[in-house]
């Protein structure tokens, strides 16, 4: 950082305006970190809108969570009265009042009472309010109602002029103050038209009924010194107290991870490149009625409580009883996880609120378990309190919010025909991460499935249809045959396959005869060989014999010759000393 740079950090932090938190779930972080401190802040609205419930809530969370004290003054309701209100919230107000934490002032206004010498004046109240500040060291004040406080009277220069002198006590007080106003007509923010210009913060609340369905609705409507939320922002009244849902940032910079998460289904994950979904991604199963969305999304519950993880199911169409009771046909048990506090059910028909108090709801419930895995089924349900594009709207802010957290969710949506519309999948196909499609396919007078893989980002992922099989063993995907007719599935597929193996047998009983007869030809030209061969060597023993006995013949004769030859050569040399003929006649002498 450079010394340019940290000046400007250090001079933005001294000029930052200082903020009270209000300890209020959400309202905290629409407003930026709180309400203007040291300043009066104006929260307006019609009857039964939740004003003084929210100026209530502020001084408890202020005495328990940060230690400030606080005075509540009110103008109707008495003290006995408010404590008993507030405490089917949890709020102790006689034990807040009994450790000196805040102060419960009702305060009967009587116009004659504060009118002095034919002028309107408030002196007494300030003297009252200023000794319960004082006594109590209180750093949070509410006055509920501005209207009591101020009725009857119609000068517009008094009211002013007392609007503003009730203001500027305050501040010179130093005290963070929420003052309650009604709604006035004509969209006035207020009766008098005039406290909204002299109170630095202005927070509208409103209490509408839409298709007989209620909603209440928060707005900032002005914040001197400081950016807050624009929006309206839907809040939830209830056993807590007060939640606001801030609506999602609309800055894309959410933290993605790479690790995966099981379907749980083996043969999913395989087509998913082999390891499942990413964790923190949104996952879309569309199908029509019966094609098994809610199978697919209780084995991604079990699958998660298995590995020990949390997983929270919204279910807006059966009881929690029923999907147990259902799953266990398909060899999935989920009371066990419930037992053990891994897997929760809330299970609601849509029309018990509006589609921003189920939004509340859920971001509420969500918080407080902590879950890994987070499934709504079915959300085409929720099409019977909203339009499709509100729907829409919510379920964006639903998955900016569970992607913030790293949650990976999984919706359910039925498809009304089998035509993929907008309609059908309730226009979220194009928000989700992962969409799995699982349709129907009918042949040979059978109703099969089969599921496809619309789109996954970020992975690898199978283009096949493969048909999905729902047993009382579990779910499995198989690949689909394909025969000369198109693609096989069911009965159609058994057959496929029994002639495909009745055709390999054939085949292997044709080559093994084959392989039969050759080596039965080879044996006879192996014999043949072997005889010609014996004939061969018999042949050539016999001509070898033949040559043997020539040459054997012409060896004796030469032996003879060479005898024959040495006895010729002998009886010539006796022949010349006797004189005898080697044939035994006598020679004859001359």
């Amino acid at each position: 950082m450079t010394k340019s740079h940290k000046k400007q950090q250090q001079h933005h932090n001294k000029t930052a305006l200082s903020k009270t938190p209000t300890g209020i779930a959400g309202l905290d972080e629409i407003t930026d970190g709180g309400l203007p401190q040291g300043r009066p802040t104006l929260v307006c609205g019609e009857a039964g809108c939740g004003k003084t419930l929210m100026s209530l809530e502020f001084i408890v969370r202020g005495a328990i969570t940060f230690n400030e004290p606080g005075v509540f003054m009110a103008f109707e309701e008495k003290a006995d009265e408010l404590t008993m209100n507030v405490a089917s919230l949890g709020f102790d107000l006689q034990k807040l009042q009994d450790e000196n934490m805040v102060k419960l002032d009702h305060v009967h206004i009587d116009r004659s009472e504060i009118e002095e010498t034919g002028e309107y004046d408030l002196e007494g109240i300030f003297i009252r309010l200023g000794h319960a500040i004082d006594s109590l060291g209180a750093k949070r004040v509410v006055l509920d109602t501005l209207e009591n406080l101020f009725s009857g009277l119609s000068n517009q220069t008094i009211l002013r002029a007392e609007l503003r002198r009730l203001f500027g006590f305050l501040k010179d007080k130093g005290v963070t103050a929420i003052i309650t106003g009604e709604r006035g007509e004509g969209g006035a923010l207020t009766r008098q038209g005039l406290e909204e210009y002299v109170s630095d913060c202005v927070i509208l609340l409103d209490h509408r009924v839409i298709n007989q369905i209620s909603t209440r609705r928060l707005r900032v409507v002005k914040y001197r010194g400081s950016q807050h939320g624009t929006n309206e922002y839907p809040f939830l009244i209830d056993q807590d107290g007060i939640s606001v849902l801030p609506v999602t940032s609309l800055k894309l910079e959410k933290e993605v991870s790479s690790k995966r998460v099981s379907s749980g289904i083996p043969a999913l994950d395989e087509m998913l490149g082999g390891h499942g979904f990413f964790r923190g991604s949104s996952v879309l199963v569309s199908g029509t009625a019966g094609t098994g969305k809610t199978s697919i999304a209780a084995y991604f519950a079990s699958e998660t409580c298995r590995q020990k993880k949390k997983c929270m199911y919204f279910a807006f169409e059966e009881s929690p009883k029923q999907i147990i009771r259902n799953m266990k046909s398909i060899n999935v048990d989920l009371q066990q996880y419930v037992d053990d506090g891994l897997l929760e059910f809330h299970a609601s028909r849509p029309t018990l609120y509006g589609l921003e108090m189920h939004l509340v709801a859920i971001y509420k419930l969500i918080k407080r378990f902590q879950p890994a895995t987070v499934i709504l089924d079915p959300i085409t349900n929720l099409i019977t309190v909203g339009s499709v594009s509100e729907v829409k709207s919510m379920l964006v802010r639903l998955i900016d919010f569970l992607q913030e957290e790293q949650i990976t969710v999984m919706f359910t949506a039925l498809s009304l025909n089998t035509i993929v519309s907008e309609q059908t999948d309730e226009g979220v196909s194009s928000l989700v991460d992962a969409w799995l499609l699982v349709r129907d396919i009918e042949s040979n007078g059978e109703r099969n499935r089969g599921m496809y893989i619309m789109k996954s980002r970020g992975m690898k992922h199978s283009n096949q249809v493969r048909e999905f099989i729902i047993t009382d063993k579990g779910l499995d995907l198989v690949d689909v045959y394909l025969g000369p007719e198109g693609v096989l599935t069911g009965s159609a597929r058994e057959a496929q396959k029994l002639k495909e193996k009745t055709g390999v047998a054939l085949r292997d009983f044709a080559v093994s005869r084959k392989d039969k007869e050759i080596v039965r030809k080879r044996k006879m030209l192996e014999a043949k060989i072997s005889s010609l061969q014996a004939e061969f060597e018999s042949t050539e023993e016999e001509l070898n014999r033949i040559y043997y006995e020539e040459e054997l013949k012409q060896e004796i004769i030469e032996k003879n010759r060479d005898e024959i030859t040495k006895m010729r050569r002998g009886t010539i040399e006796a022949e010349k000393k006797t004189g005898v003929k080697s044939n035994g006649n006598r020679s004859n002498k001359l």
